[in-house]
């Protein structure tokens, strides 16, 4: 007996080819939140999940990223969790990824000091030389990471946006100043790990009242026109840069996904399944 095989989900963009939904029309250009399939045409069973794309002036695939998912979670988790003020002392892990790369530039353009880490010379370079951020560095090369930390903040960090989670929060734990902000993005030092590993260091969150947040970007969704408001301005004036790692064909798609564990990807990872 055959098990009934699905294919993956996830954030998408496309065209309309047959519509029976008086929103929608053939032709239409849409977004949608997690509900397109890893494939050439979709059935979508819940157009309410779509959202149409008004603005062409970008690259299309941008809607799969900084005016996506990725871009909501860089500003909710930024603005809305974080709570962030001029002049305070921000790191972010997987700084160069889809994500991480907004994190820094929001930080920058409100005056914040910024410092991220990625896992090659190609990336901190991007960091520091394309992204703005202050300070990089490869965490592959740090034998210690709580030294690595301290070298960067020598007076702390009042803001860590974490997307990796492991010993690197267990270093951040360390380096945290009081009143600071942990928004816990993801974990992807995690996902893959028989057994994950424990962090030592949360009795310092009570000594420095430190709040630590997990967030998903679906449960700011009514930011979004808020969101586009502050971003288009920032992209079209050259304030907010954006890089993505395009692989061709729906056929790339599976060593894609396996290439975000190893970090083979710089910035935000997009297959292209159809060209306009």
């Amino acid at each position: 007996m055959h098990a009934y095989m699905q294919p993956l989900s996830g954030y998408g963009v496309g065209k309309v080819v047959v519509s029976g939904h008086p929103n929608f029309k053939e032709g239409d250009l849409v977004l949608a939140w997690g509900t397109t399939g890893w494939e050439e045409y979709s059935v979508i069973a819940a157009p309410e999940t779509l959202l149409k794309i008004q603005s062409t002036d970008v690259p299309l695939s941008y809607y799969t990223g900084i005016l996506g998912m990725p871009g909501m979670t860089a500003y909710a988790g930024f603005y809305e969790v974080c709570t962030p003020q001029k002049g305070e002392r921000v790191f972010v892990s997987a700084a160069s990824g889809a994500v991480g790369q907004l994190v820094g530039q929001f930080a920058k353009l409100l005056g914040c000091y910024v410092v991220g880490s990625a896992g090659s010379k190609e990336k901190v370079d991007l960091l520091k030389n394309k992204f703005g951020f202050d300070e990089g560095f490869n965490y592959k090369e740090e034998p210690n990471f709580e030294a690595a930390l301290k070298r960067y903040f020598p007076e702390g960090i009042d803001i860590y946006f974490d997307n990796v989670g492991g010993k690197m929060l267990d270093a951040v734990l360390l380096n945290m100043r009081i009143h600071g902000r942990i928004a816990v993005c993801g974990m992807i030092s995690q996902y893959n790990l028989d057994q994950p590993e424990g962090v030592h260091n949360l009795v310092n969150i009570v000594g420095r009242r430190v709040r630590m947040q997990g967030f998903l970007a679906g449960d700011y969704l009514h930011l979004y026109p808020k969101y586009l408001q502050m971003v288009f301005p920032y992209i079209k004036e050259g304030k907010v840069v954006y890089v993505e790692d395009v692989s061709e064909g729906i056929e790339s798609a599976p060593a894609a996904l396996l290439g975000l564990f190893t970090g083979r990807n710089v910035g935000k990872k997009v297959v292209l399944v159809a060209r306009e």
